[in-house]
């Protein structure tokens, strides 16, 4: 029976975020854990086929239901296979994705992945398509096996859904209301990661800073809400886990507790990723963000004053229903001031459900397409400026691995999110170390290894 399941396998195709990337390790998990099926990188050879699906943008739906149409061709030459979707379009379209593709076997939301072994059980004893797009609270982190862990780095994560309700977005209705896990379930998680060698984790959350986990009161013995800081404060405790990082925030729960933990604790990197969307107070309010552009520079201001050299990156939606001329400049004024170290930028994409999807868009394909190209040049400069002046400092990195160019070279990672290769031994792997950044390319930095002990970090 055991050489049976092992011998089973899954390949998994992943769209969207980090949220659907820490799924998909997710399904792997409990796909092995209860049936032991392994993960495989080749289509052709999986037993199960996986699409874990976005939502957020319309071409990563589009591209999804490409994929899912040469899937049928597969399916039809080896009928053995099963097709799986998750995510946020199965969520979306529950039973008409059936429908629309009967030969899909088994479509579950981000909120049910951890019943995929029981839909995979009910399918096979009665071939029918099993769908199940529920919103169990809790549940799925119940019912997790223990992570994987492969590499001195880990995800965690700590809520699940969002109750913001911004008018573009879909978010709220595939993957549900903010859901916190509780206190102590994170800690043990990542108590349990440090144990095994993680060193660096990355708390995750569709925005994470609406934590609220529950704790016992050790003095009291009664039941307490436990905020974002007091989680970042207790993880920043852990022995052996030497760097805090967390995605994605929201501004309007960005709290002054939260900026005073860029001054208390040093295992919070200088780094964050705070989406704005829009410079137009405009915009911002017909996109229901909750929050003006002097509220949202007034939270980078004291985040500079608490942490001095802060990298900053966001996220920008281009061509909003009735943005102008006037608003767009805006945006380019916001970027100017605040100078972000990198940024996601995206045309509106309208999305079927949203509100924003019945407002009158009278701007021209093309000249949103034009907005967008500036933006991102801007944006690209500024970037590139921030890796030029690393040049020549000092700078701490965990190395991650080998890198992905060049087998003879490792891939590190710096405080402020910057990749780095350079040439080392393969024993660094899973060490921090100090290398001089030597050159700025396009997306990376090269570097040497700093091989006196005592150094001067440039952070």
């Amino acid at each position: 029976m055991a050489s049976e399941k092992s011998q089973k396998k899954v390949f998994i195709r992943t769209f969207g975020c980090q949220m659907n990337e820490y799924d998909s390790d997710k399904m792997a998990d409990v796909l092995e854990a209860a049936q032991g099926y392994t993960k495989t990188d080749k289509a052709d050879e999986a037993d199960l086929i996986l699409l874990n699906t976005c939502s957020v943008r319309e071409k990563a739906s589009e591209k999804m239901f490409s994929d899912l149409g040469r899937l049928r061709e597969f399916k039809d030459a080896k009928p053995g296979v099963l097709i799986g979707v998750g995510g946020c379009v199965a969520s979306q379209e529950g039973e008409a994705l059936v429908k629309r593709a009967p030969y899909v076997d088994i479509v579950f939301g981000p909120q049910t992945l951890h019943r995929l072994p029981a839909m995979i059980q009910r399918r096979n004893a009665t071939s029918l398509p099993q769908v199940d797009i529920s919103f169990p609270e809790n549940e799925k982190f119940d019912d997790m096996p223990p992570a994987r862990v492969e590499g001195p780095t880990a995800f965690v994560s700590i809520m699940e859904g969002c109750s913001k309700y911004c008018s573009f977005c879909v978010v709220p209705y595939t993957r549900g209301e903010e859901i916190s896990r509780s206190f102590a379930d994170v800690m043990n998680e990542i108590r349990d990661l440090a144990a095994r060698g993680v060193k660096e984790v990355t708390l995750l959350g569709q925005n994470v800073n609406a934590y609220i986990g529950k704790l016992i009161d050790e003095e009291s013995g009664e039941e307490i809400d436990a905020d974002f800081a007091l989680l970042l404060t207790a993880v920043n405790a852990i022995p052996n886990i030497e760097r805090i990082r967390y995605t994605t925030s929201h501004p309007l729960e960005f709290t002054q507790r939260l900026i005073d933990c860029y001054a208390k604790l040093p295992k919070l990197v200088s780094q964050l990723h705070l989406p704005v969307q829009s410079g137009s107070d405009t915009v911002l309010a017909a996109m229901k963000r909750g929050y003006t552009v002097m509220e949202y520079k007034s939270i980078i201001r004291r985040l500079r004053e608490k942490r001095p050299g802060i990298s900053i990156s966001s996220d920008f939606i281009v061509g909003f229903p009735g943005e102008t001329e006037e608003d767009f400049n805006r945006s380019m004024k916001l970027i100017e001031d605040i100078r972000f170290d990198g940024a996601f930028s995206f045309v509106y994409s309208r999305r079927p459900g949203t509100p924003a999807a019945s407002l009158m868009d009278e701007t021209p394909q093309e000249i949103k397409l034009k907005r967008l190209q500036h933006m991102q040049r801007v944006l690209e400069a500024q970037s590139t400026s921030v890796s030029e002046a690393m040049v020549g400092t000092v700078q701490r990195v965990l190395v991650e691995g080998v890198s992905r160019k060049d087998a003879s070279e490792l891939m590190a990672r710096t405080d402020n999110n910057r990749v780095v290769n350079f040439p080392a031994d393969k024993q660094l792997i899973g060490q921090f170390v100090d290398v001089v950044i030597t050159k700025a390319m396009h997306f990376t930095l090269r570097g040497e290894v700093r091989t006196h002990e005592a150094t001067l970090r440039v952070a």
